[in-house]
């Protein structure tokens, strides 16, 4: 019966492997990039106050047009330029859906594993196009390669996960010139990086922008992703998008803490500060390589295999995560936690390696 069941999946998808996420309850978890510190109570009342008696008992609003008005002063962009979905994976997999299937997609690896994945759901092919020694992306490489192939989709990541380095301006500028499918830009984390290309989006219809909630505002439990284009982008992508894909919780919590920024500013300069004071710590290590990093997390190496360091780690309670991989060789990835959840790391490494 399992065959049979098996026989009926699309062949491509039969052996792709599903993406695993560990999960370690009451153990410190740095293994996600998520915001460490607990959610603002005084923005958590203050989104319960706004929670009505038909908050939960009628669909949301399919356009999120409330969110998207903020949004477009947050981003100074117009409304019309910007698409919210339940998380960037959505918003990723309605890209690729829309425009990627049938063609080929640029990915640079190493580089965040979804991408490779999601393009295989939508029936794309993936064209890899490795990153340099130093991790930036290889521009001049990536163009050859579109000219070379049907692509319809250039995806880069920047700050760039797991390296944390970012994409320079002319980079991006470089690939609207000279290709001519779209270039997705994912500024996952670009309220760590402090720099973003949101601004050359009325310049270039080609670009689009991919921003999140989960990582600088804390709400990676609720899901809320945006993307910003073109207004011809945004229509095409609206044709697959599901009808009610942003649920009106995330909602009305996304547009209450672009209500109140300073409290999200003022800890993400706290995870700032601890992934310098992190960095400097690793550097310190014997043996251990550490990268730097715009994001707020570290890539690091170690002179061990890095499965061992990994469940080294476990040992001690601790989570984060393994990146091994060409050109990842030794190599794990560990968000910035609070400063005990750093420092509990730090010892623990420190146990692990020697």
């Amino acid at each position: 019966m399992a065959e049979r069941v098996r026989d009926l999946v699309r062949p491509d998808l039969r052996d792709l492997i599903p993406y695993a996420v560990p999960h370690y309850p009451g153990y410190i978890k740095l293994d996600a990039n998520e915001n460490p510190y607990d959610f603002s109570s005084e923005v958590l009342i203050r989104i319960f106050q706004k929670v009505g008696g038909q908050t939960f008992t009628r669909y949301p609003d399919p356009m999120a047009a409330d969110l998207r008005r903020a949004l477009a002063g947050y981003t100074g962009l117009a409304p019309g330029n910007i698409l919210a979905g339940n998380g960037s994976d959505e918003l990723i997999l309605t890209l690729l859906l829309t425009f990627g299937s049938g063609g080929g997609v640029i990915i640079t690896p190493p580089t965040f594993s979804m991408y490779k994945i999601h393009a295989r759901i939508a029936g794309a092919v993936t064209v890899e196009v490795p990153r340099l020694k130093d991790f930036a992306p290889d521009v001049p490489a990536i163009i050859r390669a579109a000219r070379a192939a049907d692509v319809k989709l250039v995806i880069l990541c920047s700050p760039n996960n797991p390296t944390g380095n970012v994409v320079s301006r002319d980079g991006v500028e470089a690939l609207l010139s000279e290709t001519a499918g779209l270039v997705l830009l994912d500024e996952a984390y670009a309220e760590f990086a402090g720099e973003s290309c949101a601004d050359l989006v009325p310049r270039y219809p080609r670009l689009v922008v991919l921003r999140t909630f989960s990582k600088a505002f804390g709400l990676a439990g609720l899901r809320v992703g945006y993307l910003l284009s073109d207004e011809t982008v945004i229509s095409e992508l609206l044709k697959v998008k599901q009808p009610f894909n942003l649920n009106a919780f995330s909602q009305l919590a996304a547009l209450t803490v672009l209500e109140h920024l300073p409290v999200f500013e003022e800890r993400i300069q706290r995870i700032i500060a601890g992934r310098r004071e992190l960095y400097h710590r690793l550097k310190e290590i014997p043996g251990v390589e550490v990268f730097p990093s715009r994001a707020n997390f570290l890539l690091f190496r170690t002179p061990l295999p890095a499965v061992s360091v990994y469940e080294g780690l476990l040992k001690h309670r601790v989570l984060i995560r393994n990146v091994e991989g060409p050109g990842l060789e030794r190599c794990l990835r560990v968000n910035v936690g609070t400063p005990e959840e750093n420092e509990t790391f730090v010892k623990a490494l420190v146990d692990v390696v020697s």
